[in-house]
């Protein structure tokens, strides 16, 4: 069975290490604040401004001036940090964020991410997204493996306008953990229940399955 999108974030959270300063971007990226191992300290960053960032808040800890770059209502943790948004895309661009989590709307074989927008559709805003993927080297990117119609995201070449050229080496998507190398998608883990063959329908682009391919636990 696909990942939800829990599972999604307990697996990126698996690419957290001690000391880490980890951005999230919005949607299922937001949700890795909640699986933070206990014994860790890492530093969430929001691109509005929040360096610090802890848990979705209880009901009890609700402030609505506390937000994400999502919009969403969030919580501080002990020794967090609050500054302008200038300050932040500087902490951006100058690279010292460890780890980046993006979504997306297709990635290809050659590392290439489109994720900003549709033409035709709503266009939401850029947000920090091509400051992030040009400004750090370990880069996830979260996403369906395929859209609603059935239709691959992982292609191979994008054919919406880019965020980013050759900046993505990680994918972890509903169905598999994929990494990028050398114009193709390396198929390192499944989902639970989910078979091989499924994700070789599923990918447009390049594949090649790697010998060791493991199935998540969790």
């Amino acid at each position: 069975m696909a990942l939800t999108r829990e599972q999604m974030a307990q697996r990126v959270a698996r690419e957290l290490k001690d000391g880490y300063y980890v951005n999230l971007g919005i949607g299922i990226p937001t949700l890795v604040a909640n699986y933070v191992p206990a014994d860790m300290d890492v530093m969430l960053q929001s691109e509005n401004g929040l360096l610090g960032m802890g848990e979705f808040p209880t009901e009890a800890q609700l402030d609505a001036d506390m937000i994400n770059a999502g919009k969403q209502t969030v919580t501080a943790r002990t020794g967090a940090s609050i500054f302008n948004s200038a300050e932040s895309f500087a902490m951006i661009r100058g690279g010292h964020v460890d780890l980046t989590v993006l979504g997306a709307f297709e990635v290809d074989v050659q590392g290439n991410i489109a994720s900003w927008m549709i033409p035709g559709k709503l266009v939401k805003g850029m947000g920090g997204a091509m400051d992030l993927v040009a400004g750090a080297d370990n880069i996830i990117v979260t996403m369906t493996h395929a859209s609603k119609d059935g239709e691959s995201k992982l292609l191979p070449r994008c054919s919406l306008p880019l965020t980013g050229a050759g900046c993505i080496r990680k994918v972890l998507t509903d169905l598999a953990y994929l990494e990028i190398e050398n114009g193709a998608f390396i198929l390192r883990e499944t989902a639970p229940g989910v078979t091989v063959e499924e994700i070789i329908e599923k990918t447009a682009g390049k594949l090649i399955v790697a010998d060791d391919v493991k199935e998540m636990t969790f």
